[in-house]
């Protein structure tokens, strides 16, 4: 099922709530996927350049973790 189908179904559920705690609770739910707050911020091109410089660096450091070093830490 597409996006656009399974938004077209939510609304039509949507629109028969006739529960107000169920719309509050939406309503937040709603609200917290939304927020401006929690979008990623982009970075200047400067910023991603500072970025790049600093990781090249602690890898030549040895300050870097292994593929298999992940891995195992999350499985």
């Amino acid at each position: 099922m597409d996006i656009a189908t399974r938004k077209i179904e939510f609304v039509q559920k949507f629109l028969k709530l006739e529960d107000a705690d169920s719309l509050s609770k939406l309503e937040v739910l709603l609200e917290e996927e939304t927020s401006v707050d929690d979008l990623p911020k982009r970075l200047t091109k400067e910023d991603l350049n500072k970025r790049i410089d600093k990781s090249e660096s602690d890898f030549k450091k040895g300050k870097f973790k292994t593929t298999k070093e992940l891995l195992a830490k999350f499985q």
